[in-house]
């Protein structure tokens, strides 16, 4: 599919939407790996293309996370060295991976995410508020993000409710702390990962700027405003792309064929 300005308007106002929802939760992946695939991409270099917006909607959210002063870069280290590791790995596997393998493996996860969403704490998920109570990090935490890290290079879709729940329920983080970390994790730990897809050819590196572009908005209003604001309306709000997706991803409707007539029209 050649680009157009309406190509280029899709893939900005989708980014605004992924950096917006990622930057206060997580999960929006879904919705650039599905434009990437809708827009003409294979499910591999989609998932590889995917990463040039992660990286730079992560710089903008860390930024302005640090600039406030939420951001504990030496924890952050800590736990980014692991995730590097399983992060090489994962991609590695990822950039190999039989195509039908890796759409089945998305699918689970898509389901894992959406029963997640639907059944998790809402009140937990809400708590806006900066904690003073010492984050706890023990041994295991760092076998934790190594797992994580390889998740994150594998697939990625839903990585920030992983990051989250362990930064929140294990090492008693507040939302807005877990945020600011869970960015600076991901943020050191996906060039690896890109620099893999990169050297196996499965990155569009034009439709993953473009995309970036929007992704840095979205991050920049969602650190900007009330980081424990609106989880009711984005949790049904990914509910709807999370189905959309899966009947999309298992054939039962065609995105792609219903973006192309729009952009024919």
């Amino acid at each position: 599919m050649d680009f157009s300005p309406l190509i280029g308007l899709v893939l900005v106002v989708s980014g605004i939407i992924v950096g917006f929802v990622n930057t206060l939760a997580g999960g929006a992946t879904i919705i650039s790996i599905t434009t990437f695939m809708v827009l003409g991409l294979p499910l591999s270099m989609a998932n590889g293309t995917n990463r040039v917006p992660v990286v730079l909607q992560n710089f903008t959210s860390c930024v302005t996370f640090f600039r406030k002063k939420l951001l504990d870069m030496r924890l952050g280290l800590k736990l980014a060295i692991p995730t590097v590791v399983g992060n090489v790995i994962g991609s590695q596997v990822a950039s190999t991976v039989d195509e039908d393998i890796f759409r089945v493996c998305l699918g689970v996860v898509l389901l894992v995410v959406l029963g997640f969403m639907a059944f998790s704490n809402e009140r937990r998920l809400r708590e806006g508020g900066v904690s003073t109570a010492p984050v706890v990090v023990r041994p295991w935490h760092y076998v934790a993000f190594l797992l994580i890290g390889f998740y994150s290079g594998y697939i990625y879709v839903g990585l920030g409710y992983l990051i989250l729940a362990v930064a929140m329920m294990s090492m008693k983080m507040d939302l807005v702390r877990a945020n600011a970390l869970k960015g600076f994790i991901v943020l050191v730990s996906t060039p690896f990962a890109l620099a893999v897809f990169m050297l196996n050819g499965q990155v569009n590196y034009f439709y993953g700027l473009v995309h970036a572009v929007g992704n840095i908005l979205g991050a920049y209003i969602a650190s900007q405003y009330a980081v424990g604001w609106g989880v009711r309306f984005l949790r049904l709000f990914m509910v709807i792309v999370i189905l959309v997706c899966l009947a999309d991803l298992f054939g039962w409707i065609s995105l792609r064929e219903m973006v192309r007539s729009v952009l024919i029209a």
